[in-house]
């Protein structure tokens, strides 16, 4: 896994500016106001700082956004970067902050000049998630991290606070390490063995087999990896944080570790980017990381259907007909549409096995999802008012965006096949709603259920505030946050 630069919080102690190496960060609000820190700082850069608060590009500076001075006079490091921040700033504001200085830093090591500036546990965040860089299969690239050191007041309490934001870090590293990772490296097998070594942070985590799969009649499922080499696998992790026998959240992740689109063979243009379509249970994976190592106090099950769409003799065809671990028969009138065929027999096993309180599932399921949100936000699907209100809510408060979309009867008869129970296709209009409308036939009706299509945000081709380009880990922090708001608090 990725290193997540390690950060540390100690009390102000002004006497370390003078011969800190790397770089020097000091917090500066929008009105020039320098606290101790930069009082100090100032004076060892002989009015540097000052000059550089009273500047027209300060001026120009929003919150979050850093002024960088390079081999400041009278100071040993190669760069004092001053970053604009209220002293009482918005979380979103912090982590811009906590992401600008992660941004002009690189790898070099920190000191941060915090003082007395509220949610520094936030600019933390900020910092680990932007400092984040995919650099496992780069031989000349063996530059280390260097460590991040906060001064600030009341340091312990500080210390105490952030560490969920590094246990939500550690998760949507893991995540975007999942879904960066190309398809000869992360097979089935080792996806499963990655989450296996997640026992060691006290998840349970148990492995279905392809023969175990035969006998519960994942048979959904299982045609889609008949085709490849790599066998087809279902892993279940589960964290009981929560009371004793309390039903848990499940949530439910597409898993292709790569998809050709099978017989329904895609385009070579663009084919190697679903490496990426396993990407719903990569957030999966990292929302139970997360819970294991903030020790939530909440019952969740994480369960992943982990397979690889490829073409061969022995490939699902076109046309024909495979029955679900429910019961129902499918037409397979495209093999492209694979997700939602894996999706129905682990969400399935879900409920018959753990009488879920509520169940979510996230996948990369269809390219009409960026059609109609491009990349900006996740289509949401629900069939609860109350679940889905407070997943947009926690959404909304952790800056993942999601839309809400859709449901009915109309998109639910386009499914509608002459020889089987359903089609797993729809046809191209409203292709994300017929996809969602064909999972809702497999929840329970007593079943709070949320299906997340996260085609367009789950990987993308520019820098965000919180994410280089590439792997985002949406979705860990808006299911951490919706786990800590909805299903903890009750059970506390």
């Amino acid at each position: 896994m990725t290193d997540v630069r390690e950060i540390h919080f100690q009390e102000v102690d002004v006497e370390a500016f003078a011969t800190a190496e790397g770089r020097i960060a000091v917090i500066v609000p929008e009105d020039g106001k320098l606290d101790v820190s930069g009082r100090r700082l100032n004076r060892l850069t002989r009015g540097a700082l000052q000059r550089a608060v009273a500047s027209e590009k300060w001026g120009k500076l929003k919150d979050g956004q850093v002024l960088s001075l390079s081999f400041p006079v009278g100071l040993a490091a190669e760069a004092l970067d001053i970053l604009r921040l209220s002293r009482n700033p918005k979380p979103e504001q912090a982590r811009a902050g906590g992401a600008a200085l992660a941004r002009a830093a690189g790898s070099a090591s920190m000191l941060i000049a915090g003082g007395s500036t509220k949610r520094l546990d936030q600019l933390a965040l900020g910092l680990a998630l932007r400092g984040y860089s995919f650099t496992s299969h780069k031989t000349a690239d063996d530059t280390p991290l260097g460590a991040a050191h906060i001064l600030c007041s009341r340091s312990a309490e500080v210390a105490e606070t952030a560490q969920t934001a590094i246990a939500i870090a550690e998760g949507v590293t893991f995540t975007r390490d999942l879904v960066n990772e190309p398809a000869n490296v992360l097979t089935t097998t080792e996806f499963a063995d990655r989450l296996e070594a997640m026992r060691g942070i006290g998840l349970e985590v148990d492995v279905l087999d392809e023969a175990q799969l035969e006998e519960l009649g994942m048979r959904a499922l299982l045609c889609v990896g008949q085709g490849s080499e790599s066998p087809s696998k279902v892993v279940v992790m589960r964290w009981k944080g929560g009371e004793s026998g309390a039903a848990p959240l499940a949530l439910v992740g597409k898993g292709v570790v790569f998809d050709t689109g099978g017989i329904s063979l895609k385009p070579a243009g663009g084919m190697e980017d679903m490496t990426m379509d396993m990407g719903g249970a990569g957030v999966v994976a990292g929302v139970m990381r997360t819970l294991a190592l903030r020790k939530a106090k909440a019952n969740v099950v994480g369960l992943v259907g982990l397979v690889e769409n490829m073409p061969s003799g022995n490939a699902v065809r076109p046309g024909d007909v495979v029955t679900s671990m429910k019961g129902d028969t499918v037409e397979v009138v495209n093999t492209d549409a694979e997700g939602r065929l894996v999706l129905c027999d682990v969400m399935w096993y879900a409920q018959e096995t753990y009488r879920p309180a509520a169940m979510i599932d996230l996948a990369t399921l269809t390219g009409a999802c960026i059609i109609a949100l491009g990349h900006e936000l996740a289509a949401t699907y629900s069939n609860d008012e109350p679940l889905v209100s407070a997943f947009l809510k926690a959404a909304e408060a952790e800056g993942e965006g999601a839309w809400r979309m859709p449901l009915g009867q109309a998109y639910d008869d386009m499914l509608k096949s002459p020889v089987a129970d359903m089609k797993n296709i729809g046809g191209r209009p409203a292709g994300s709603v017929t996809a969602a409308m064909f999972l809702k036939r497999f929840v329970k009706d007593d079943t709070p259920w949320i299906h997340l299509d996260i085609a367009g945000v789950a990987h993308v081709a520019r820098d965000l505030t919180l994410s280089p380009k590439g792997a985002t880990g949406w979705g860990v922090m808006a299911l951490n946050r919706l786990i800590a708001d909805k299903f903890e608090a009750r059970q506390t």
